[in-house]
């Protein structure tokens, strides 16, 4: 039980990124179709950047944590991509660079999106497989 447990709770936090993820897109196109000024979007993306990154690592450290190396190593990838932007400075989005830079900011939040969709499937896949083990 403990274990179907611990996959729910993954479950959750990869929906909660998701649904970071697809805020940042919702954003990144209203500023494309010109529902809403470069100011708003930028100030809207840059107020959950941060707690994507940090649910993302709560997430990864959660994986080590609970021994589910395979899903820590999947998630590796995304983590040291986060670090590193966030090192590096770049994972605000410029009001003033929003325009030029909005095909790679979408193509990024998408890779992300997808990236995370490939998680929560093995998460449930895993869950599934948890549940059919403890039944038998």
């Amino acid at each position: 039980m403990g274990d179907l447990l611990l996959w729910l709770v993954s479950f959750f936090f990869l929906i909660a990124l998701l649904v970071l993820v697809v805020y940042q897109l919702m954003c990144l196109a209203d500023l494309e179709f010109d529902y809403i000024n470069p100011y708003d979007s930028s100030s809207r993306i840059n107020r959950v950047i941060l707690p994507e990154f940090i649910a993302q690592g709560v997430l990864c450290v959660f994986y080590l944590v609970t021994r589910h190396w395979f899903m820590s190593l999947l998630c590796g990838p995304y983590l040291f991509y986060n670090v590193r932007l966030y090192l590096q400075r770049r994972h605000l989005v410029d009001v003033t660079e929003i325009f030029n830079l909005l095909n790679w900011e979408k193509k990024q939040r998408l890779f992300k999106f997808f990236y995370l969709i490939f998680l929560l499937i093995f998460s449930i896949v895993w869950m599934i497989l948890t549940t059919l083990d403890e039944h038998e």
